[in-house]
């Protein structure tokens, strides 16, 4: 089977999102400092540190990325599927 679950893709994405978060972490830290304390202003003020993350982010989460993780996960999923199982009783 090639395709993924809904509740997998749900936790691919979840995943990837987190190690993008990880990965961006210096980049979201600095749009966070800039949006602190700011209301309004954000939108402007902020404006080229929230396209850094943005432009971090999609490196993990794009669409090209997010199917490179799809795949490696279907290849892992149908090797252990392939792989037999070994009988827990002697």
């Amino acid at each position: 089977m090639n395709a993924l679950s809904r509740r997998e893709e749900d936790a691919l994405l979840k995943t990837t999102k987190a190690r993008a978060l990880k990965e961006c972490d210096s980049v979201v830290k600095d749009f966070a400092d800039c949006a602190s304390s700011r209301t309004i202003s954000v939108a402007w003020a902020c404006r080229d540190k929230l396209k850094l993350v943005q432009e971090c982010m999609v490196q993990f989460t794009g669409p090209e990325p997010m199917e490179k993780v799809r795949m490696e996960y279907l290849r892992l999923r149908n090797q252990q599927e392939s792989q037999p199982t070994q009988d827990a009783t002697p």
